[in-house]
Formats: structure tokens, sequence, C-alpha cells
């Protein structure tokens, strides 16, 4: 079965179109206009084997939130559509990741119960042209659209761009997981018969 979502979301602030396909080989193709976001958003797809397209069409000349909140308002919608009716994935997934000074723990439930908690703090205001309080609201509307727990645990970090990452890639290997199918699960792994 084809584990693979389109889902567009089109507002004054924003043109939003992504392609997600859960069983892919790591291929990105991304247009945000936010250089390290696109960057941040192919080191995801590659680390979680996923095939993404993105295609942001967003009112830079403001600032770049609306754009990457949406990106993620989006993406979490995709990853909850191509996920389906979840029957046979493992449903949680974590991964503590390295990154040179940087030590990063992310665990991911993909409960239908929409939850985000994340001590991450950045060094630096910017990296690149990407406002660090922006990666909170992108993984925030992530959790709440794709309706999963996600938990960020950053042990160690003094540089902003390895801290940002090694989250996104810690994401990746979490998610991974967590849809990955296990032969051993009868329907969906709940003690309730649902995960919704």
């Amino acid at each position: 079965m084809e584990r693979k979502a389109t889902v567009e979301r089109n507002t004054k602030e924003t043109n939003i179109s992504v392609t997600l396909d859960l069983d892919g080989s790591g291929t990105a193709q991304l247009d945000t206009g936010i250089g390290f976001f696109d960057h941040m958003l192919d080191g995801f797809a590659r680390h979680g084997f996923f095939d993404l397209i993105v295609s942001a069409d967003g009112d830079l000349e403001v600032d770049c939130h609306h754009t990457i909140e949406d990106t993620g308002i989006v993406l979490g919608k995709a990853i909850k559509e191509a996920a389906g009716d979840k029957k046979g994935i493992r449903r949680y997934g974590s991964c503590i990741l390295p990154m040179d000074e940087a030590l990063v723990l992310c665990a991911v439930d993909l409960s239908g119960r929409p939850y985000y908690v994340s001590n991450a703090e950045f060094p630096s205001q910017k990296i690149g042209d990407m406002d660090t309080e922006m990666v909170k609201e992108f993984f925030y509307a992530v959790s709440y659209s794709a309706e999963m727990n996600l938990h960020f645990q950053v042990f160690a970090g003094s540089n902003s761009h390895h801290i940002c990452e090694a989250m996104f890639k810690a994401f990746a290997k979490a998610l991974d997981m967590a849809v990955s199918i296990d032969e051993r699960i009868t329907g969906v792994l709940s003690t309730k018969g649902s995960l919704e």
C-alpha cells in the first residue's frame, strides 16, 4: 500500500504544497525561499528516508514566520494523511543524535493526540536567513497538525546551527521508526483499538 500524501494550503500570507512519501529513498525537492530552512528539510528527508517535495510562496518581505509555520502545518497534515489508519506501525520512535558538540533526543508517539515539549534554546537569534525562534513554531505546528506527541531534549550544544540540525535529523530518525511496519502488530498498537 502506498503511504504517500499531497497537501496544499493557500492563504493571503502563504501558498504551500507538500508531497510526502513515507517509504521513499530520501530525495527532496525544496523551494521555500529560506535557504537554511531548505537545508533542514533536506536533512529531514535524507535521514528519515522520506521523499519530500515542498513548494512555499510566502510573504518573506514581512519575515520568515508565516512561511515556516505554515509549512509545518502542511507537513504535519501530510504525515497524518500518509500514515493512514496506522495499522501495523510501531507508533513510537526515538533517537538520540549527536552533531559535534550538540546532543539531542527526539521522541515521537503517533497517538492521535497532539502535544509538543522542548527545552531547546539557541545562542543566536538567526541561522542564515531563519529566525531560531521559528524552530519551536515549526515543530509545534507539525505536532499539532499530525496529531502526534513530539518531545525534544537538548542535552548539549553551543552552536545554533548544530543544535537545530540535530533536532531535524533526530526527528527524521524518530519518525521513520514510528511509521515503520512491525509484522507482529495486528491492527493498531493501542489498548483502545484506535489511534485517534
